[in-house]
Formats: structure tokens, C-alpha cells, sequence
């Protein structure tokens, strides 16, 4: 079994609060990060596939191919929007990076050849916080 791993990288603004709690528990609990008027991120997305070497090609999997759909299933759906508002896999929940990290996950899946799986979704919100996914 072999690995690729490709870079990507968007930029999104959203709010982290719980409609169920009131202001102050949600003050409490996510900080900052509850602000009324939205904050920004410089994500980095990092996604790893696997599988075996194409006899016939030498690749898992095209690694050109693995980044157009990194673009235009994730990247050009996210990039310089708002995750709360803006993101149709993100409606109605919590726009915390574990949830975008599963609803990037269930981007890509579908449209990754049939040799391939993905492995994991590593999500830089700064560059000292990430979260990994590696499906459920």
C-alpha cells in the first residue's frame, strides 16, 4: 500500500455558537471565537490517499487529477466564504474545523477513483491547531 499526500489551501470566515445556548454560555465556551461579527481563518488542508501503484502508470492516482478535485469540490466551494452562511455541507452545524474537517471528507469521497481511498483529512485552522479524519 502506498500514500499520497496533497496541499491545498483557503482562507473563510465563520462564528462558532450554539443557537440552542444563550450568549453568555456561548461567550463562555467558545471565546472570541463567538464574536458576533465573524472571524477569519488561513486554512491549510492537507489530504492523504491510498492505494496500490497502477502497474501501467506508476501512480496511485494522478496526483493533477487528485488536486482538481481538491479545487473544485472543496477549495472553490469554501475559499473567501463565510462557512456559517456561504457552505451548503456545513448547513446546520457547528462550523467548529472537526465538522468541516468530516464535511470535507465527504466531499472528496465520492468523486476519488475506485482503487483509491482516502486516508485522512488534516486541517490547519492555524498554523498550531489542526485536526486529523480518517472516517468513521
Amino acid at each position: 500500500m502506498i500514500f499520497l499526500t496533497r496541499h491545498e489551501h483557503f482562507n473563510a470566515a465563520h462564528k462558532l455558537y450554539n443557537p440552542k445556548w444563550s450568549e453568555e454560555k456561548n461567550s463562555e465556551v467558545f471565546g472570541k471565537c463567538a464574536n458576533a461579527n465573524w472571524h477569519g481563518h488561513n486554512y491549510e488542508l492537507i489530504v492523504t490517499i491510498k492505494g496500490e501503484v497502477n502497474a501501467d502508470t506508476g501512480f496511485l492516482m494522478d496526483a493533477k487529477l487528485l488536486s482538481k478535485i481538491l479545487q473544485e469540490k472543496v477549495c472553490d466551494v469554501i475559499d473567501h466564504k463565510n462557512l456559517n452562511m456561504d457552505v451548503g455541507f456545513m448547513k446546520d452545524k457547528l462550523a467548529s474545523t472537526e465538522n468541516l474537517a468530516i464535511g470535507i471528507w465527504n466531499q472528496i469521497t465520492p468523486h476519488l477513483p475506485t482503487n483509491v481511498k482516502l486516508h485522512c483529512v488534516k486541517l490547519y485552522e492555524t498554523p498550531s491547531i489542526c485536526v486529523e479524519y480518517f472516517g468513521e
